[in-house]
Order: C-alpha cells, then sequence, then structure tokens
C-alpha cells in the first residue's frame, strides 16, 4: 500500500514539474525568437530581409558592421554594436541583410531575436546558446527605456557578463533611436532630483558605453533617395522612367513629410503593386 501511494505521489509531481525545455534545432533554422515561460528559441520560417547591396547611404556603417561580423563568425575577437539614429534609415535591416551575407558565407552563425520586454529573462537565453558548438548574435530591436524601467540592468548583464563573462559565441547587436537609450528629459531629470546627480545620469548614460561599436544612421538626401528606389526597382524587375520615377517619389515624401529608406520601400511597394509585380 505504501508503495502504491509513493508511486502516485511521485507521478503527481511529476506532472506539476515544468516541462523540459526543447532544444532548438539550429542546423534547420538559421534564425530564432527567444520566448519565456516556458524557456524556448521558437524557429523563424522565412527572415523578411533585403540583400545587402540594396541599402543604400549607409556604406561606412555597412561596412564596418559586416567587417566586425565577419570576425566575430570567423572566430575572431568582435564588439557588440549599437546601430542608433534616425528612424526608417536601414538599421534593423542592415543586421538582418548582414546575418543573411555573413551566414551564407561562413554557415553556423544563427540569429536570436530577444524581445525589450523580455531582457529579465535574457540570462536563462545566454545559458541556453553557451552549450552550443556555434556562434549567435543576439539581436535587441529598436530599444530604449524609460522613466523606471530597470530592464537596462539586465541588458548590462549581457554586455559584461557578470562573474561568468559574456560567452565567447554570443555577440549582442541593438537598434534604438537614441544614442544613449533613453530620453534626454530622463537624464535631465535624474541630474536634477538625484542626490548624487552626477552618479545617477552616469549609471544610465554608459549603458551605451558598454557596446564597442556605435554605428549613427542619419537622415538620406534627395538623390540617396531616389537611388534606393531605383536599385530597388532594378533588383525586382520594375520598369520605369528616371522622369516619372523622380516626380512620384518626391511627390510621395512631399506626402509623407519625410523622406527615408522605409518611405523610399513604401514607394516602392505601391509602385511595384500598380505594375502587377510580385515581391
Amino acid at each position: 500500500m505504501n508503495d502504491v501511494l509513493l508511486e502516485r505521489i511521485a507521478q503527481a509531481l511529476e506532472r506539476m514539474s515544468p516541462a523540459p525545455v526543447a532544444v532548438a534545432d539550429f542546423a534547420a533554422k538559421t534564425a530564432f525568437v527567444w520566448h519565456p515561460d516556458p524557456d524556448r528559441l521558437e524557429p523563424v520560417e522565412k527572415v523578411s530581409r533585403l540583400d545587402v547591396s540594396l541599402l543604400v547611404g549607409i556604406d561606412r556603417a555597412r561596412d564596418t558592421l559586416l567587417a566586425n561580423t565577419q570576425r566575430f563568425a570567423a572566430g575572431m575577437p568582435a564588439n557588440n554594436a549599437l546601430l542608433w539614429g534616425s528612424r526608417g534609415m536601414g538599421k534593423s535591416s542592415l543586421v538582418k541583410a548582414i546575418h543573411g551575407a555573413v551566414q551564407a558565407e561562413h554557415g553556423a552563425l544563427t540569429l536570436v531575436e530577444v524581445h525589450r520586454e523580455d531582457l529579465p529573462t535574457i540570462g536563462r537565453c545566454l545559458a541556453m546558446l553557451r552549450a552550443q558548438d556555434r556562434r549567435f548574435i543576439l539581436f535587441c530591436d529598436d530599444l530604449s527605456f524609460t522613466q523606471d524601467d530597470a530592464h537596462y540592468k539586465s541588458l548590462k548583464a549581457v554586455l559584461d557578463g557578470g562573474i561568468e563573462g559574456r560567452p565567447e559565441n554570443v555577440i549582442l547587436y541593438a537598434t534604438s533611436n537614441r544614442r544613449h537609450l533613453m530620453p534626454r528629459d530622463m537624464i535631465e531629470n535624474e541630474r536634477s532630483s538625484a542626490i548624487s546627480p552626477s552618479e545617477a545620469v552616469e549609471e544610465k548614460v554608459s549603458l551605451s558605453d558598454r557596446f564597442g561599436l556605435w554605428l549613427g544612421f542619419h537622415p538620406c538626401d534627395q538623390d540617396q533617395y531616389l537611388e534606393m528606389i531605383r536599385g530597388y526597382c532594378t533588383a525586382y524587375g520594375v520598369a520605369i522612367s528616371d522622369a516619372d520615377m523622380r516626380a512620384e517619389a518626391i511627390e510621395w515624401q512631399a506626402t509623407r513629410g519625410s523622406r527615408s529608406g522605409r518611405v523610399a520601400w513604401q514607394y516602392f511597394t505601391d509602385l511595384a503593386g500598380r505594375r502587377g509585380v510580385a515581391l
């Protein structure tokens, strides 16, 4: 009777215990998204990316990040990178495009996207990646922090690595519209209200200092904007004269009130749809 009772208790405890963490099939997919509770790496069937050659007007950032990623993929030392600046100028597109280019060249390079709200669980993700015999780009897109947001402390752990150090097979690429990842008024509030203003500000501003590479993205001029659209037309086989494209594209940007790589792609998407060309 005691044996039966013990067996029932053991079965009940087994049902209550969390399911074992599923091991991702890194050989099958090249990109994953981190999801906690339960911890898992969800495979991405197809990464939404452009060819790196179609990214115009960001040559310096492209060449610098490409060289850094190639060194990392080859097992050489490389820096974490913060891509900051104007919205719609290709920060996220560049990370995905360079991952695709370097992965095709070297293999065994996996992109793992981590959402900002999941940063407190990033230690568990790193523990999972540390054990793998391949290299990972940890990608945090559109990263920023607000007042009373303590998630930035979790990011510091990723960048510094704590007592164990950051896994040598993991590198972090983050994009943000802000150079210091926090709004200026938040930093100024800290300076004016803290008991030790310089220390309070230093703690938050120093976060971006932990990235070895700072790559700035700035608004494009009209020639670069038109060059982006012409490159898309050539790559996807959309026929349009330079005069017509110029007139339409300038009108499109005027109605949007802005000019960027994102606006160029949105105009091209409209053009391709009107010309019956599938993207």
